[in-house]
């Protein structure tokens, strides 16, 4: 009996599709084999994508004929449904408006991550409905919203805000955080707002308001130049500058080898076309990932999270 492999739907962020398709092509155990629109249908293993932002896990495809029976048909295969809207925009208005409601307030930090199983469909055509009952984010097409704060440096502090919400961990009071690059400041407002010792790092000023918190240190110094043997342990090392990927890889390196940051959550940017050779150097650093947060744009997060001891 021949064995065949799982189909699994990777939907690229918008603007990324190309990013999402190249990661997919150089992956070793995924064939690509079919795109709609911003959808991907590989063959293989369900794989840990950067450029994923929602993983349709048990994609099905139907042959539908009205707008009943495909309402009927998602009905029969789950409860809670999230449109993939890529064309066809009316018909499957009129099919989500037959299905329980989908209610989704936008979340509060520090608050508490959904904890709920959400199916995605889309149409093809207007006669080929696909369909996955699970996927790997509780949000409609993995899109995370906040209430935000206006009192906030920089927007910035959103992709922190969804890093931690969705890896259910945060720094404690406790803990010392280093945040490399971090004028005006948006990093080091959220890790002072969990009452954190922050250590900022920057030739540019933070905002008058954070540099007169107490819980916070200003260094005006380049990061690139600064010596972890100067600043000593800390227990989170944070950067979102904005440098060429290799750049940063030899940062990050410089740390773990001196051996004085436990944790490491930085913002990859790319300046141009994506580096994907870079990428794989950052893979290769064990107990590490690297992914796609909704709120970032054409960059991505590393991250090293070590157990507290």
């Amino acid at each position: 009996m021949v064995q065949t492999k799982p189909i699994i739907g990777y939907l690229a962020p918008e603007s990324l599709e190309k990013d999402l398709e190249q990661e997919i092509q150089r992956h070793p155990q995924l064939e690509l084999k079919h795109q709609i629109a911003r959808l991907f249908l590989a063959e293989g293993p369900i794989a840990d994508l950067a450029f994923c932002q929602n993983i349709w896990c048990e994609p099905q495809k139907f042959t539908i004929d009205s707008i009943s029976q495909t309402a009927k048909k998602l009905r029969e295969h789950g409860k809670l449904w999230a449109p993939l809207s890529q064309g066809f925009h009316r018909r499957m208005t009129l099919i989500q408006e037959q299905l329980p409601k989908l209610k989704s307030q936008p979340l509060t930090f520090p608050g508490s991550w959904p904890e709920r199983e959400l199916g995605a469909w889309t149409l093809e055509d207007a006669n080929t409905l696909w369909l996955s009952p699970k996927t790997s984010s509780p949000f409609a097409n993995g899109e995370v919203c906040f209430v935000e704060n206006r009192e906030a440096p920089s927007r910035a502090y959103l992709k922190l805000w969804e890093f931690f919400s969705a890896q259910k961990i945060c720094p404690q009071p406790s803990e010392l955080c280093l945040d490399l690059g971090s004028s005006p400041g948006g990093w080091t407002w959220v890790l002072a707002g969990l009452g954190c010792k922050v250590i900022s790092v920057d030739k540019a000023p933070l905002t008058p308001a954070l540099a007169k918190n107490p819980l916070i240190q200003s260094l005006k110094k380049d990061a690139f130049q600064l010596d972890p043997k100067s600043v000593g342990p800390v227990d989170w090392l944070f950067s979102d500058i904005i440098c060429y990927p290799e750049r940063l890889l030899e940062l990050v390196h410089t740390w773990i080898e001196a051996d004085l940051a436990r944790n490491f959550v930085c913002t990859i940017k790319f300046q141009g076309a994506t580096d994907f050779e870079a990428l794989d150097k950052f893979r290769k650093i064990p107990g590490s990932r690297i992914q796609h947060l909704f709120c970032n744009k054409h960059e991505l997060t590393w991250s090293l999270i070590r157990p507290r001891n």
